[in-house]
Formats: C-alpha cells, sequence, structure tokens
C-alpha cells in the first residue's frame, strides 16, 4: 500500500503535534489570581477546580524559620498591614486576613504556610514553586517537601535569584529548578540579556530550564536556542488566547496564567482547528 504512506506519514504528524500541545502544562499563577486573592488556598483551590495542571506561588521564609506565602517583601498590599516578612514571625503573620483586598467573598482568607498549600494538593497535580528570598530558605524548603505527602517530582522551584536555582540542584540535583527571567529590548533592537547569557547563566547554575517572561518577539528563536541545549522552556504570564497559542508553538512546556480553565479552553480550540 505504497499510496498510503504520505496520509500515514501525515497522520503520526498531526499526532505528534496534538501530543506535544495536550502536554503543555497549564499553570495557575499565584493559584487561579484573576478570580480569587492570590496565593491563597482558596485561589490555589479555585485553580484545582479550573483543570490547572499545576498551582505557582510564591514564598519566604520568616524571622523564625517558617516558609510562608507571599510575593511581596511586605505584607501591605494584599493584609493592609505593612509588616516585612523576613523580619515578622509566623504567631503575629497567622492572624493577618489576606482576602478582602480582593472582594468581601473572600473575606477571612488567610496567609498560608507552604506546608499548608502542599497539603491541599490533589493526587498526579504539580507545584511551581517560586522562591521569593534567597538561599537561606533552602534547608527548611527541602525539610517541608520531606515532610510532605508530595513527590519531588511534582516539585519545580523557580527563582530571579540565581544563587537559589544553585543551592537548590547542589542539595537535590533530581528536583527540577527553573531560572526565571524577564527580558528588556533597546532602542537599538537588542535584548538584556541576550540568548547568549541565558543559556550560560542557566548551564551555571545547573538549572533545569528557563522560565521567561511572555516576550513575543523572542518567543520562537528562545524556544529553539533553548532545545539546542537540551534546556525546558516555561512562560509567564499569559492570559490571552493569542499569546497562549503562539508560546505552545514556540515549544514551551508550560504556560502560567490568571485564568487556568480559559487557557485550557483556548489551547483546547486551537488543537480542535488543527
Amino acid at each position: 500500500m505504497v499510496g498510503m504512506k504520505p496520509l500515514s506519514f501525515l497522520i503520526s504528524a498531526l499526532l505528534a503535534i496534538s501530543s506535544t500541545q495536550a502536554e503543555t502544562l497549564i499553570v495557575a499563577h499565584r493559584g487561579a489570581s484573576a478570580k480569587a486573592p492570590e496565593n491563597t488556598l482558596a485561589a490555589f483551590q479555585e485553580a484545582w477546580h479550573q483543570g490547572a495542571d499545576a498551582i505557582e506561588g510564591d514564598f519566604r521564609l520568616t524571622k523564625d524559620g517558617k516558609i510562608v506565602t507571599m510575593h511581596d517583601a511586605t505584607t501591605k498590599r494584599t493584609t493592609g498591614r505593612n509588616l516585612v516578612v523576613a523580619d515578622t514571625d509566623w504567631a503575629t503573620l497567622k492572624t493577618l486576613e489576606a482576602g478582602s483586598w480582593k472582594g468581601k467573598n473572600w473575606h477571612g482568607e488567610k496567609i498560608p504556610l507552604l506546608s499548608d498549600v502542599l497539603a491541599a494538593m490533589p493526587k498526579g497535580k504539580e507545584i511551581f514553586i517560586e522562591v521569593k528570598c534567597g538561599p537561606e530558605i533552602v534547608p527548611a524548603l527541602f525539610k517541608t517537601i520531606a515532610r510532605s505527602k508530595v513527590a519531588l517530582a511534582q516539585v519545580t522551584v523557580i527563582a530571579f535569584n540565581k544563587e537559589v536555582i544553585r543551592a537548590v540542584k547542589k542539595r537535590e540535583p533530581k528536583i527540577t529548578a527553573n531560572w526565571l527571567s524577564g527580558f528588556k529590548k533597546s532602542k537599538k533592537g537588542t535584548y538584556t540579556p541576550d540568548l547568549d547569557t541565558v543559556i550560560s547563566t542557566l548551564q551555571e547554575v545547573g538549572a533545569d530550564g528557563l522560565g521567561a517572561q511572555a516576550f513575543g518577539e523572542l518567543a520562537h528563536d528562545l524556544g529553539a536556542k533553548l532545545r539546542q541545549h537540551d534546556l525546558g522552556y516555561h512562560a509567564w504570564t499569559i492570559d490571552s488566547a493569542d499569546m497562549g497559542r503562539s508560546f505552545v508553538a514556540a515549544g514551551v512546556q508550560s504556560v502560567t496564567t490568571n485564568k487556568p480553565a480559559k487557557m485550557r479552553s483556548y489551547l483546547a480550540t486551537e488543537k480542535a482547528s488543527k
């Protein structure tokens, strides 16, 4: 059946494309933060309800060595009280109310511990732990994961601070750890950091991949460069259909979004149209 070979090849190619898209993780940015207050258990539960494959949260070390979920260095924006997380103990932080700023329906939400977030993860889901402080968090981080029901394979550590990634990989080479980077474009059309600097930084610290700002002009070149060096490619933060589809086409392994259900729908619609 020589005449069937082109058709068989086409079917195989289409299946490969479909499989690649199906494997793109939908990561809920600070939980389903378009709907629920960021970095709270409510936001993470909403992410699971919306069908996210993984959640992303921001984590810091308190004065007394606890790991709490908080993006900013202070608690002012989400709780109304201006406390520096690193200078405040857990006994104080756990009394703060962290949901009302998003709406009255969320009144009573608290700042969760990383251990609380891990305990509430459904079976088979993943978590991207963004470290917002320095490498001093690493011993407590691994202790918290070890005491949880969550396996290392379900965890990806991410950080802008490359020393955090270096320390994580030195402590446990098997865990996935991605360096994060934004990009700036000069008037001359060049980017900072340039792609060679990105690759050298990832290799220097032993990172598994890059969590990149969703800079559309760079997407395909960056994806190709990372694949060339067998490094992962993850993009943040993407809420539009066109951008989500564009970055999947560029070869990302995950799309971080504030709207996981909508992003799932966007990507499914694109796949169905193929």
